[in-house]
């Protein structure tokens, strides 16, 4: 019996739309990761990109567990001695909410060439509405994992 191994024209992409709004970061974030890698597809292929387009909307109403929103904060080093800058979560998601649900998905892709071109996938806006109307994003619940309508299609 020999082993099957998807072809990058076999693939297919199917928009997603997600809703953050209550949702709690962490749960959102590795779902999406899941859905831009396409782990919830049986062709999944770990060296393939076959993961599908994520739009999430209402970044601004992303819920965070504990003290989070007081504790977790956001590093960065300019590479100068004492360039350490740390900005807390709760400035990022007062000025730019969006890039809070965008750095805890990138943290849960692989690194790499492969990783960074899943993540190109991945749309993030702060309120309600979003440009891709066009793609026709099917909207799903984070909450109801995995998506049937993929599963069932395939």
């Amino acid at each position: 019996m020999k082993t099957h191994s998807v072809t990058p024209d076999q693939i297919t992409r199917r928009w997603y739309l997600v809703d953050a709004e209550g949702q709690t970061l962490g749960r959102l974030a590795s779902r999406v990761a899941q859905i831009l890698r396409g782990k919830h597809k049986p062709i999944y292929t770990p060296h393939l990109d076959t993961g599908d387009p994520v739009v999430v909307v209402n970044a601004e109403k992303i819920h965070l567990t504990g003290r989070k929103m007081e504790q977790k904060a956001y590093y960065r080093h300019s590479g100068y001695p004492g360039g350490l800058k740390e900005t807390p979560v709760q400035r990022v998601l007062e000025k730019h909410p969006e890039r809070v649900i965008e750095k805890a998905v990138w943290g849960m892709m692989p690194k790499g060439k492969l990783g960074r071109a899943m993540v190109k996938k991945l749309k993030v806006y702060a309120g309600e509405s979003h440009p891709h109307e066009a793609q026709q994003p099917v909207a799903i619940d984070i909450r109801d994992w995995p998506p049937q309508t993929q599963i069932e299609e395939e």
